[in-house]
């Protein structure tokens, strides 16, 4: 179960890393969705909060409570993503949908090999 926690834990951090530096660096598809969205004001602060899931996510392998946080810190993040696109009527939500998945299973492989 472990090995299944550490793979979905790195590639996840690293996706979410990836996604912070393109928001920070203006990457043209990532502003594109936040200008829809009514996020640009938030680029910033969104970013900080990617970064801190991934380091919590990474984290979270050497002690299990951290990693089972940081994914319920993603799981409302990407909620709140998802929150953000429907209230705008923006019906382009499966990518924070998917994510918001990867965020449960993240948390959910963490507090299941850890608690064992």
């Amino acid at each position: 179960m472990f090995v299944a926690t550490l793979v979905v834990s790195i590639a996840f951090a690293a996706l979410l890393t990836v996604s912070a530096v393109g928001k920070l660096k203006h990457d043209p598809m990532q502003m594109k969705t936040l200008e829809r969205v009514g996020g640009m004001k938030l680029r910033p602060l969104l970013a900080f909060l990617e970064l801190a899931g991934a380091a919590g996510l990474l984290a979270g392998l050497l002690w299990w409570p951290l990693g089972v946080a940081a994914g319920v810190g993603l799981v409302l993040y990407f909620a709140g993503a998802i929150g953000a696109h429907l209230r705008v009527r923006d019906r382009m939500i499966l990518p924070p949908a998917l994510l918001l998945v990867v965020s449960l299973a993240a948390g959910a492989l963490r507090l299941a090999s850890g608690a064992s």
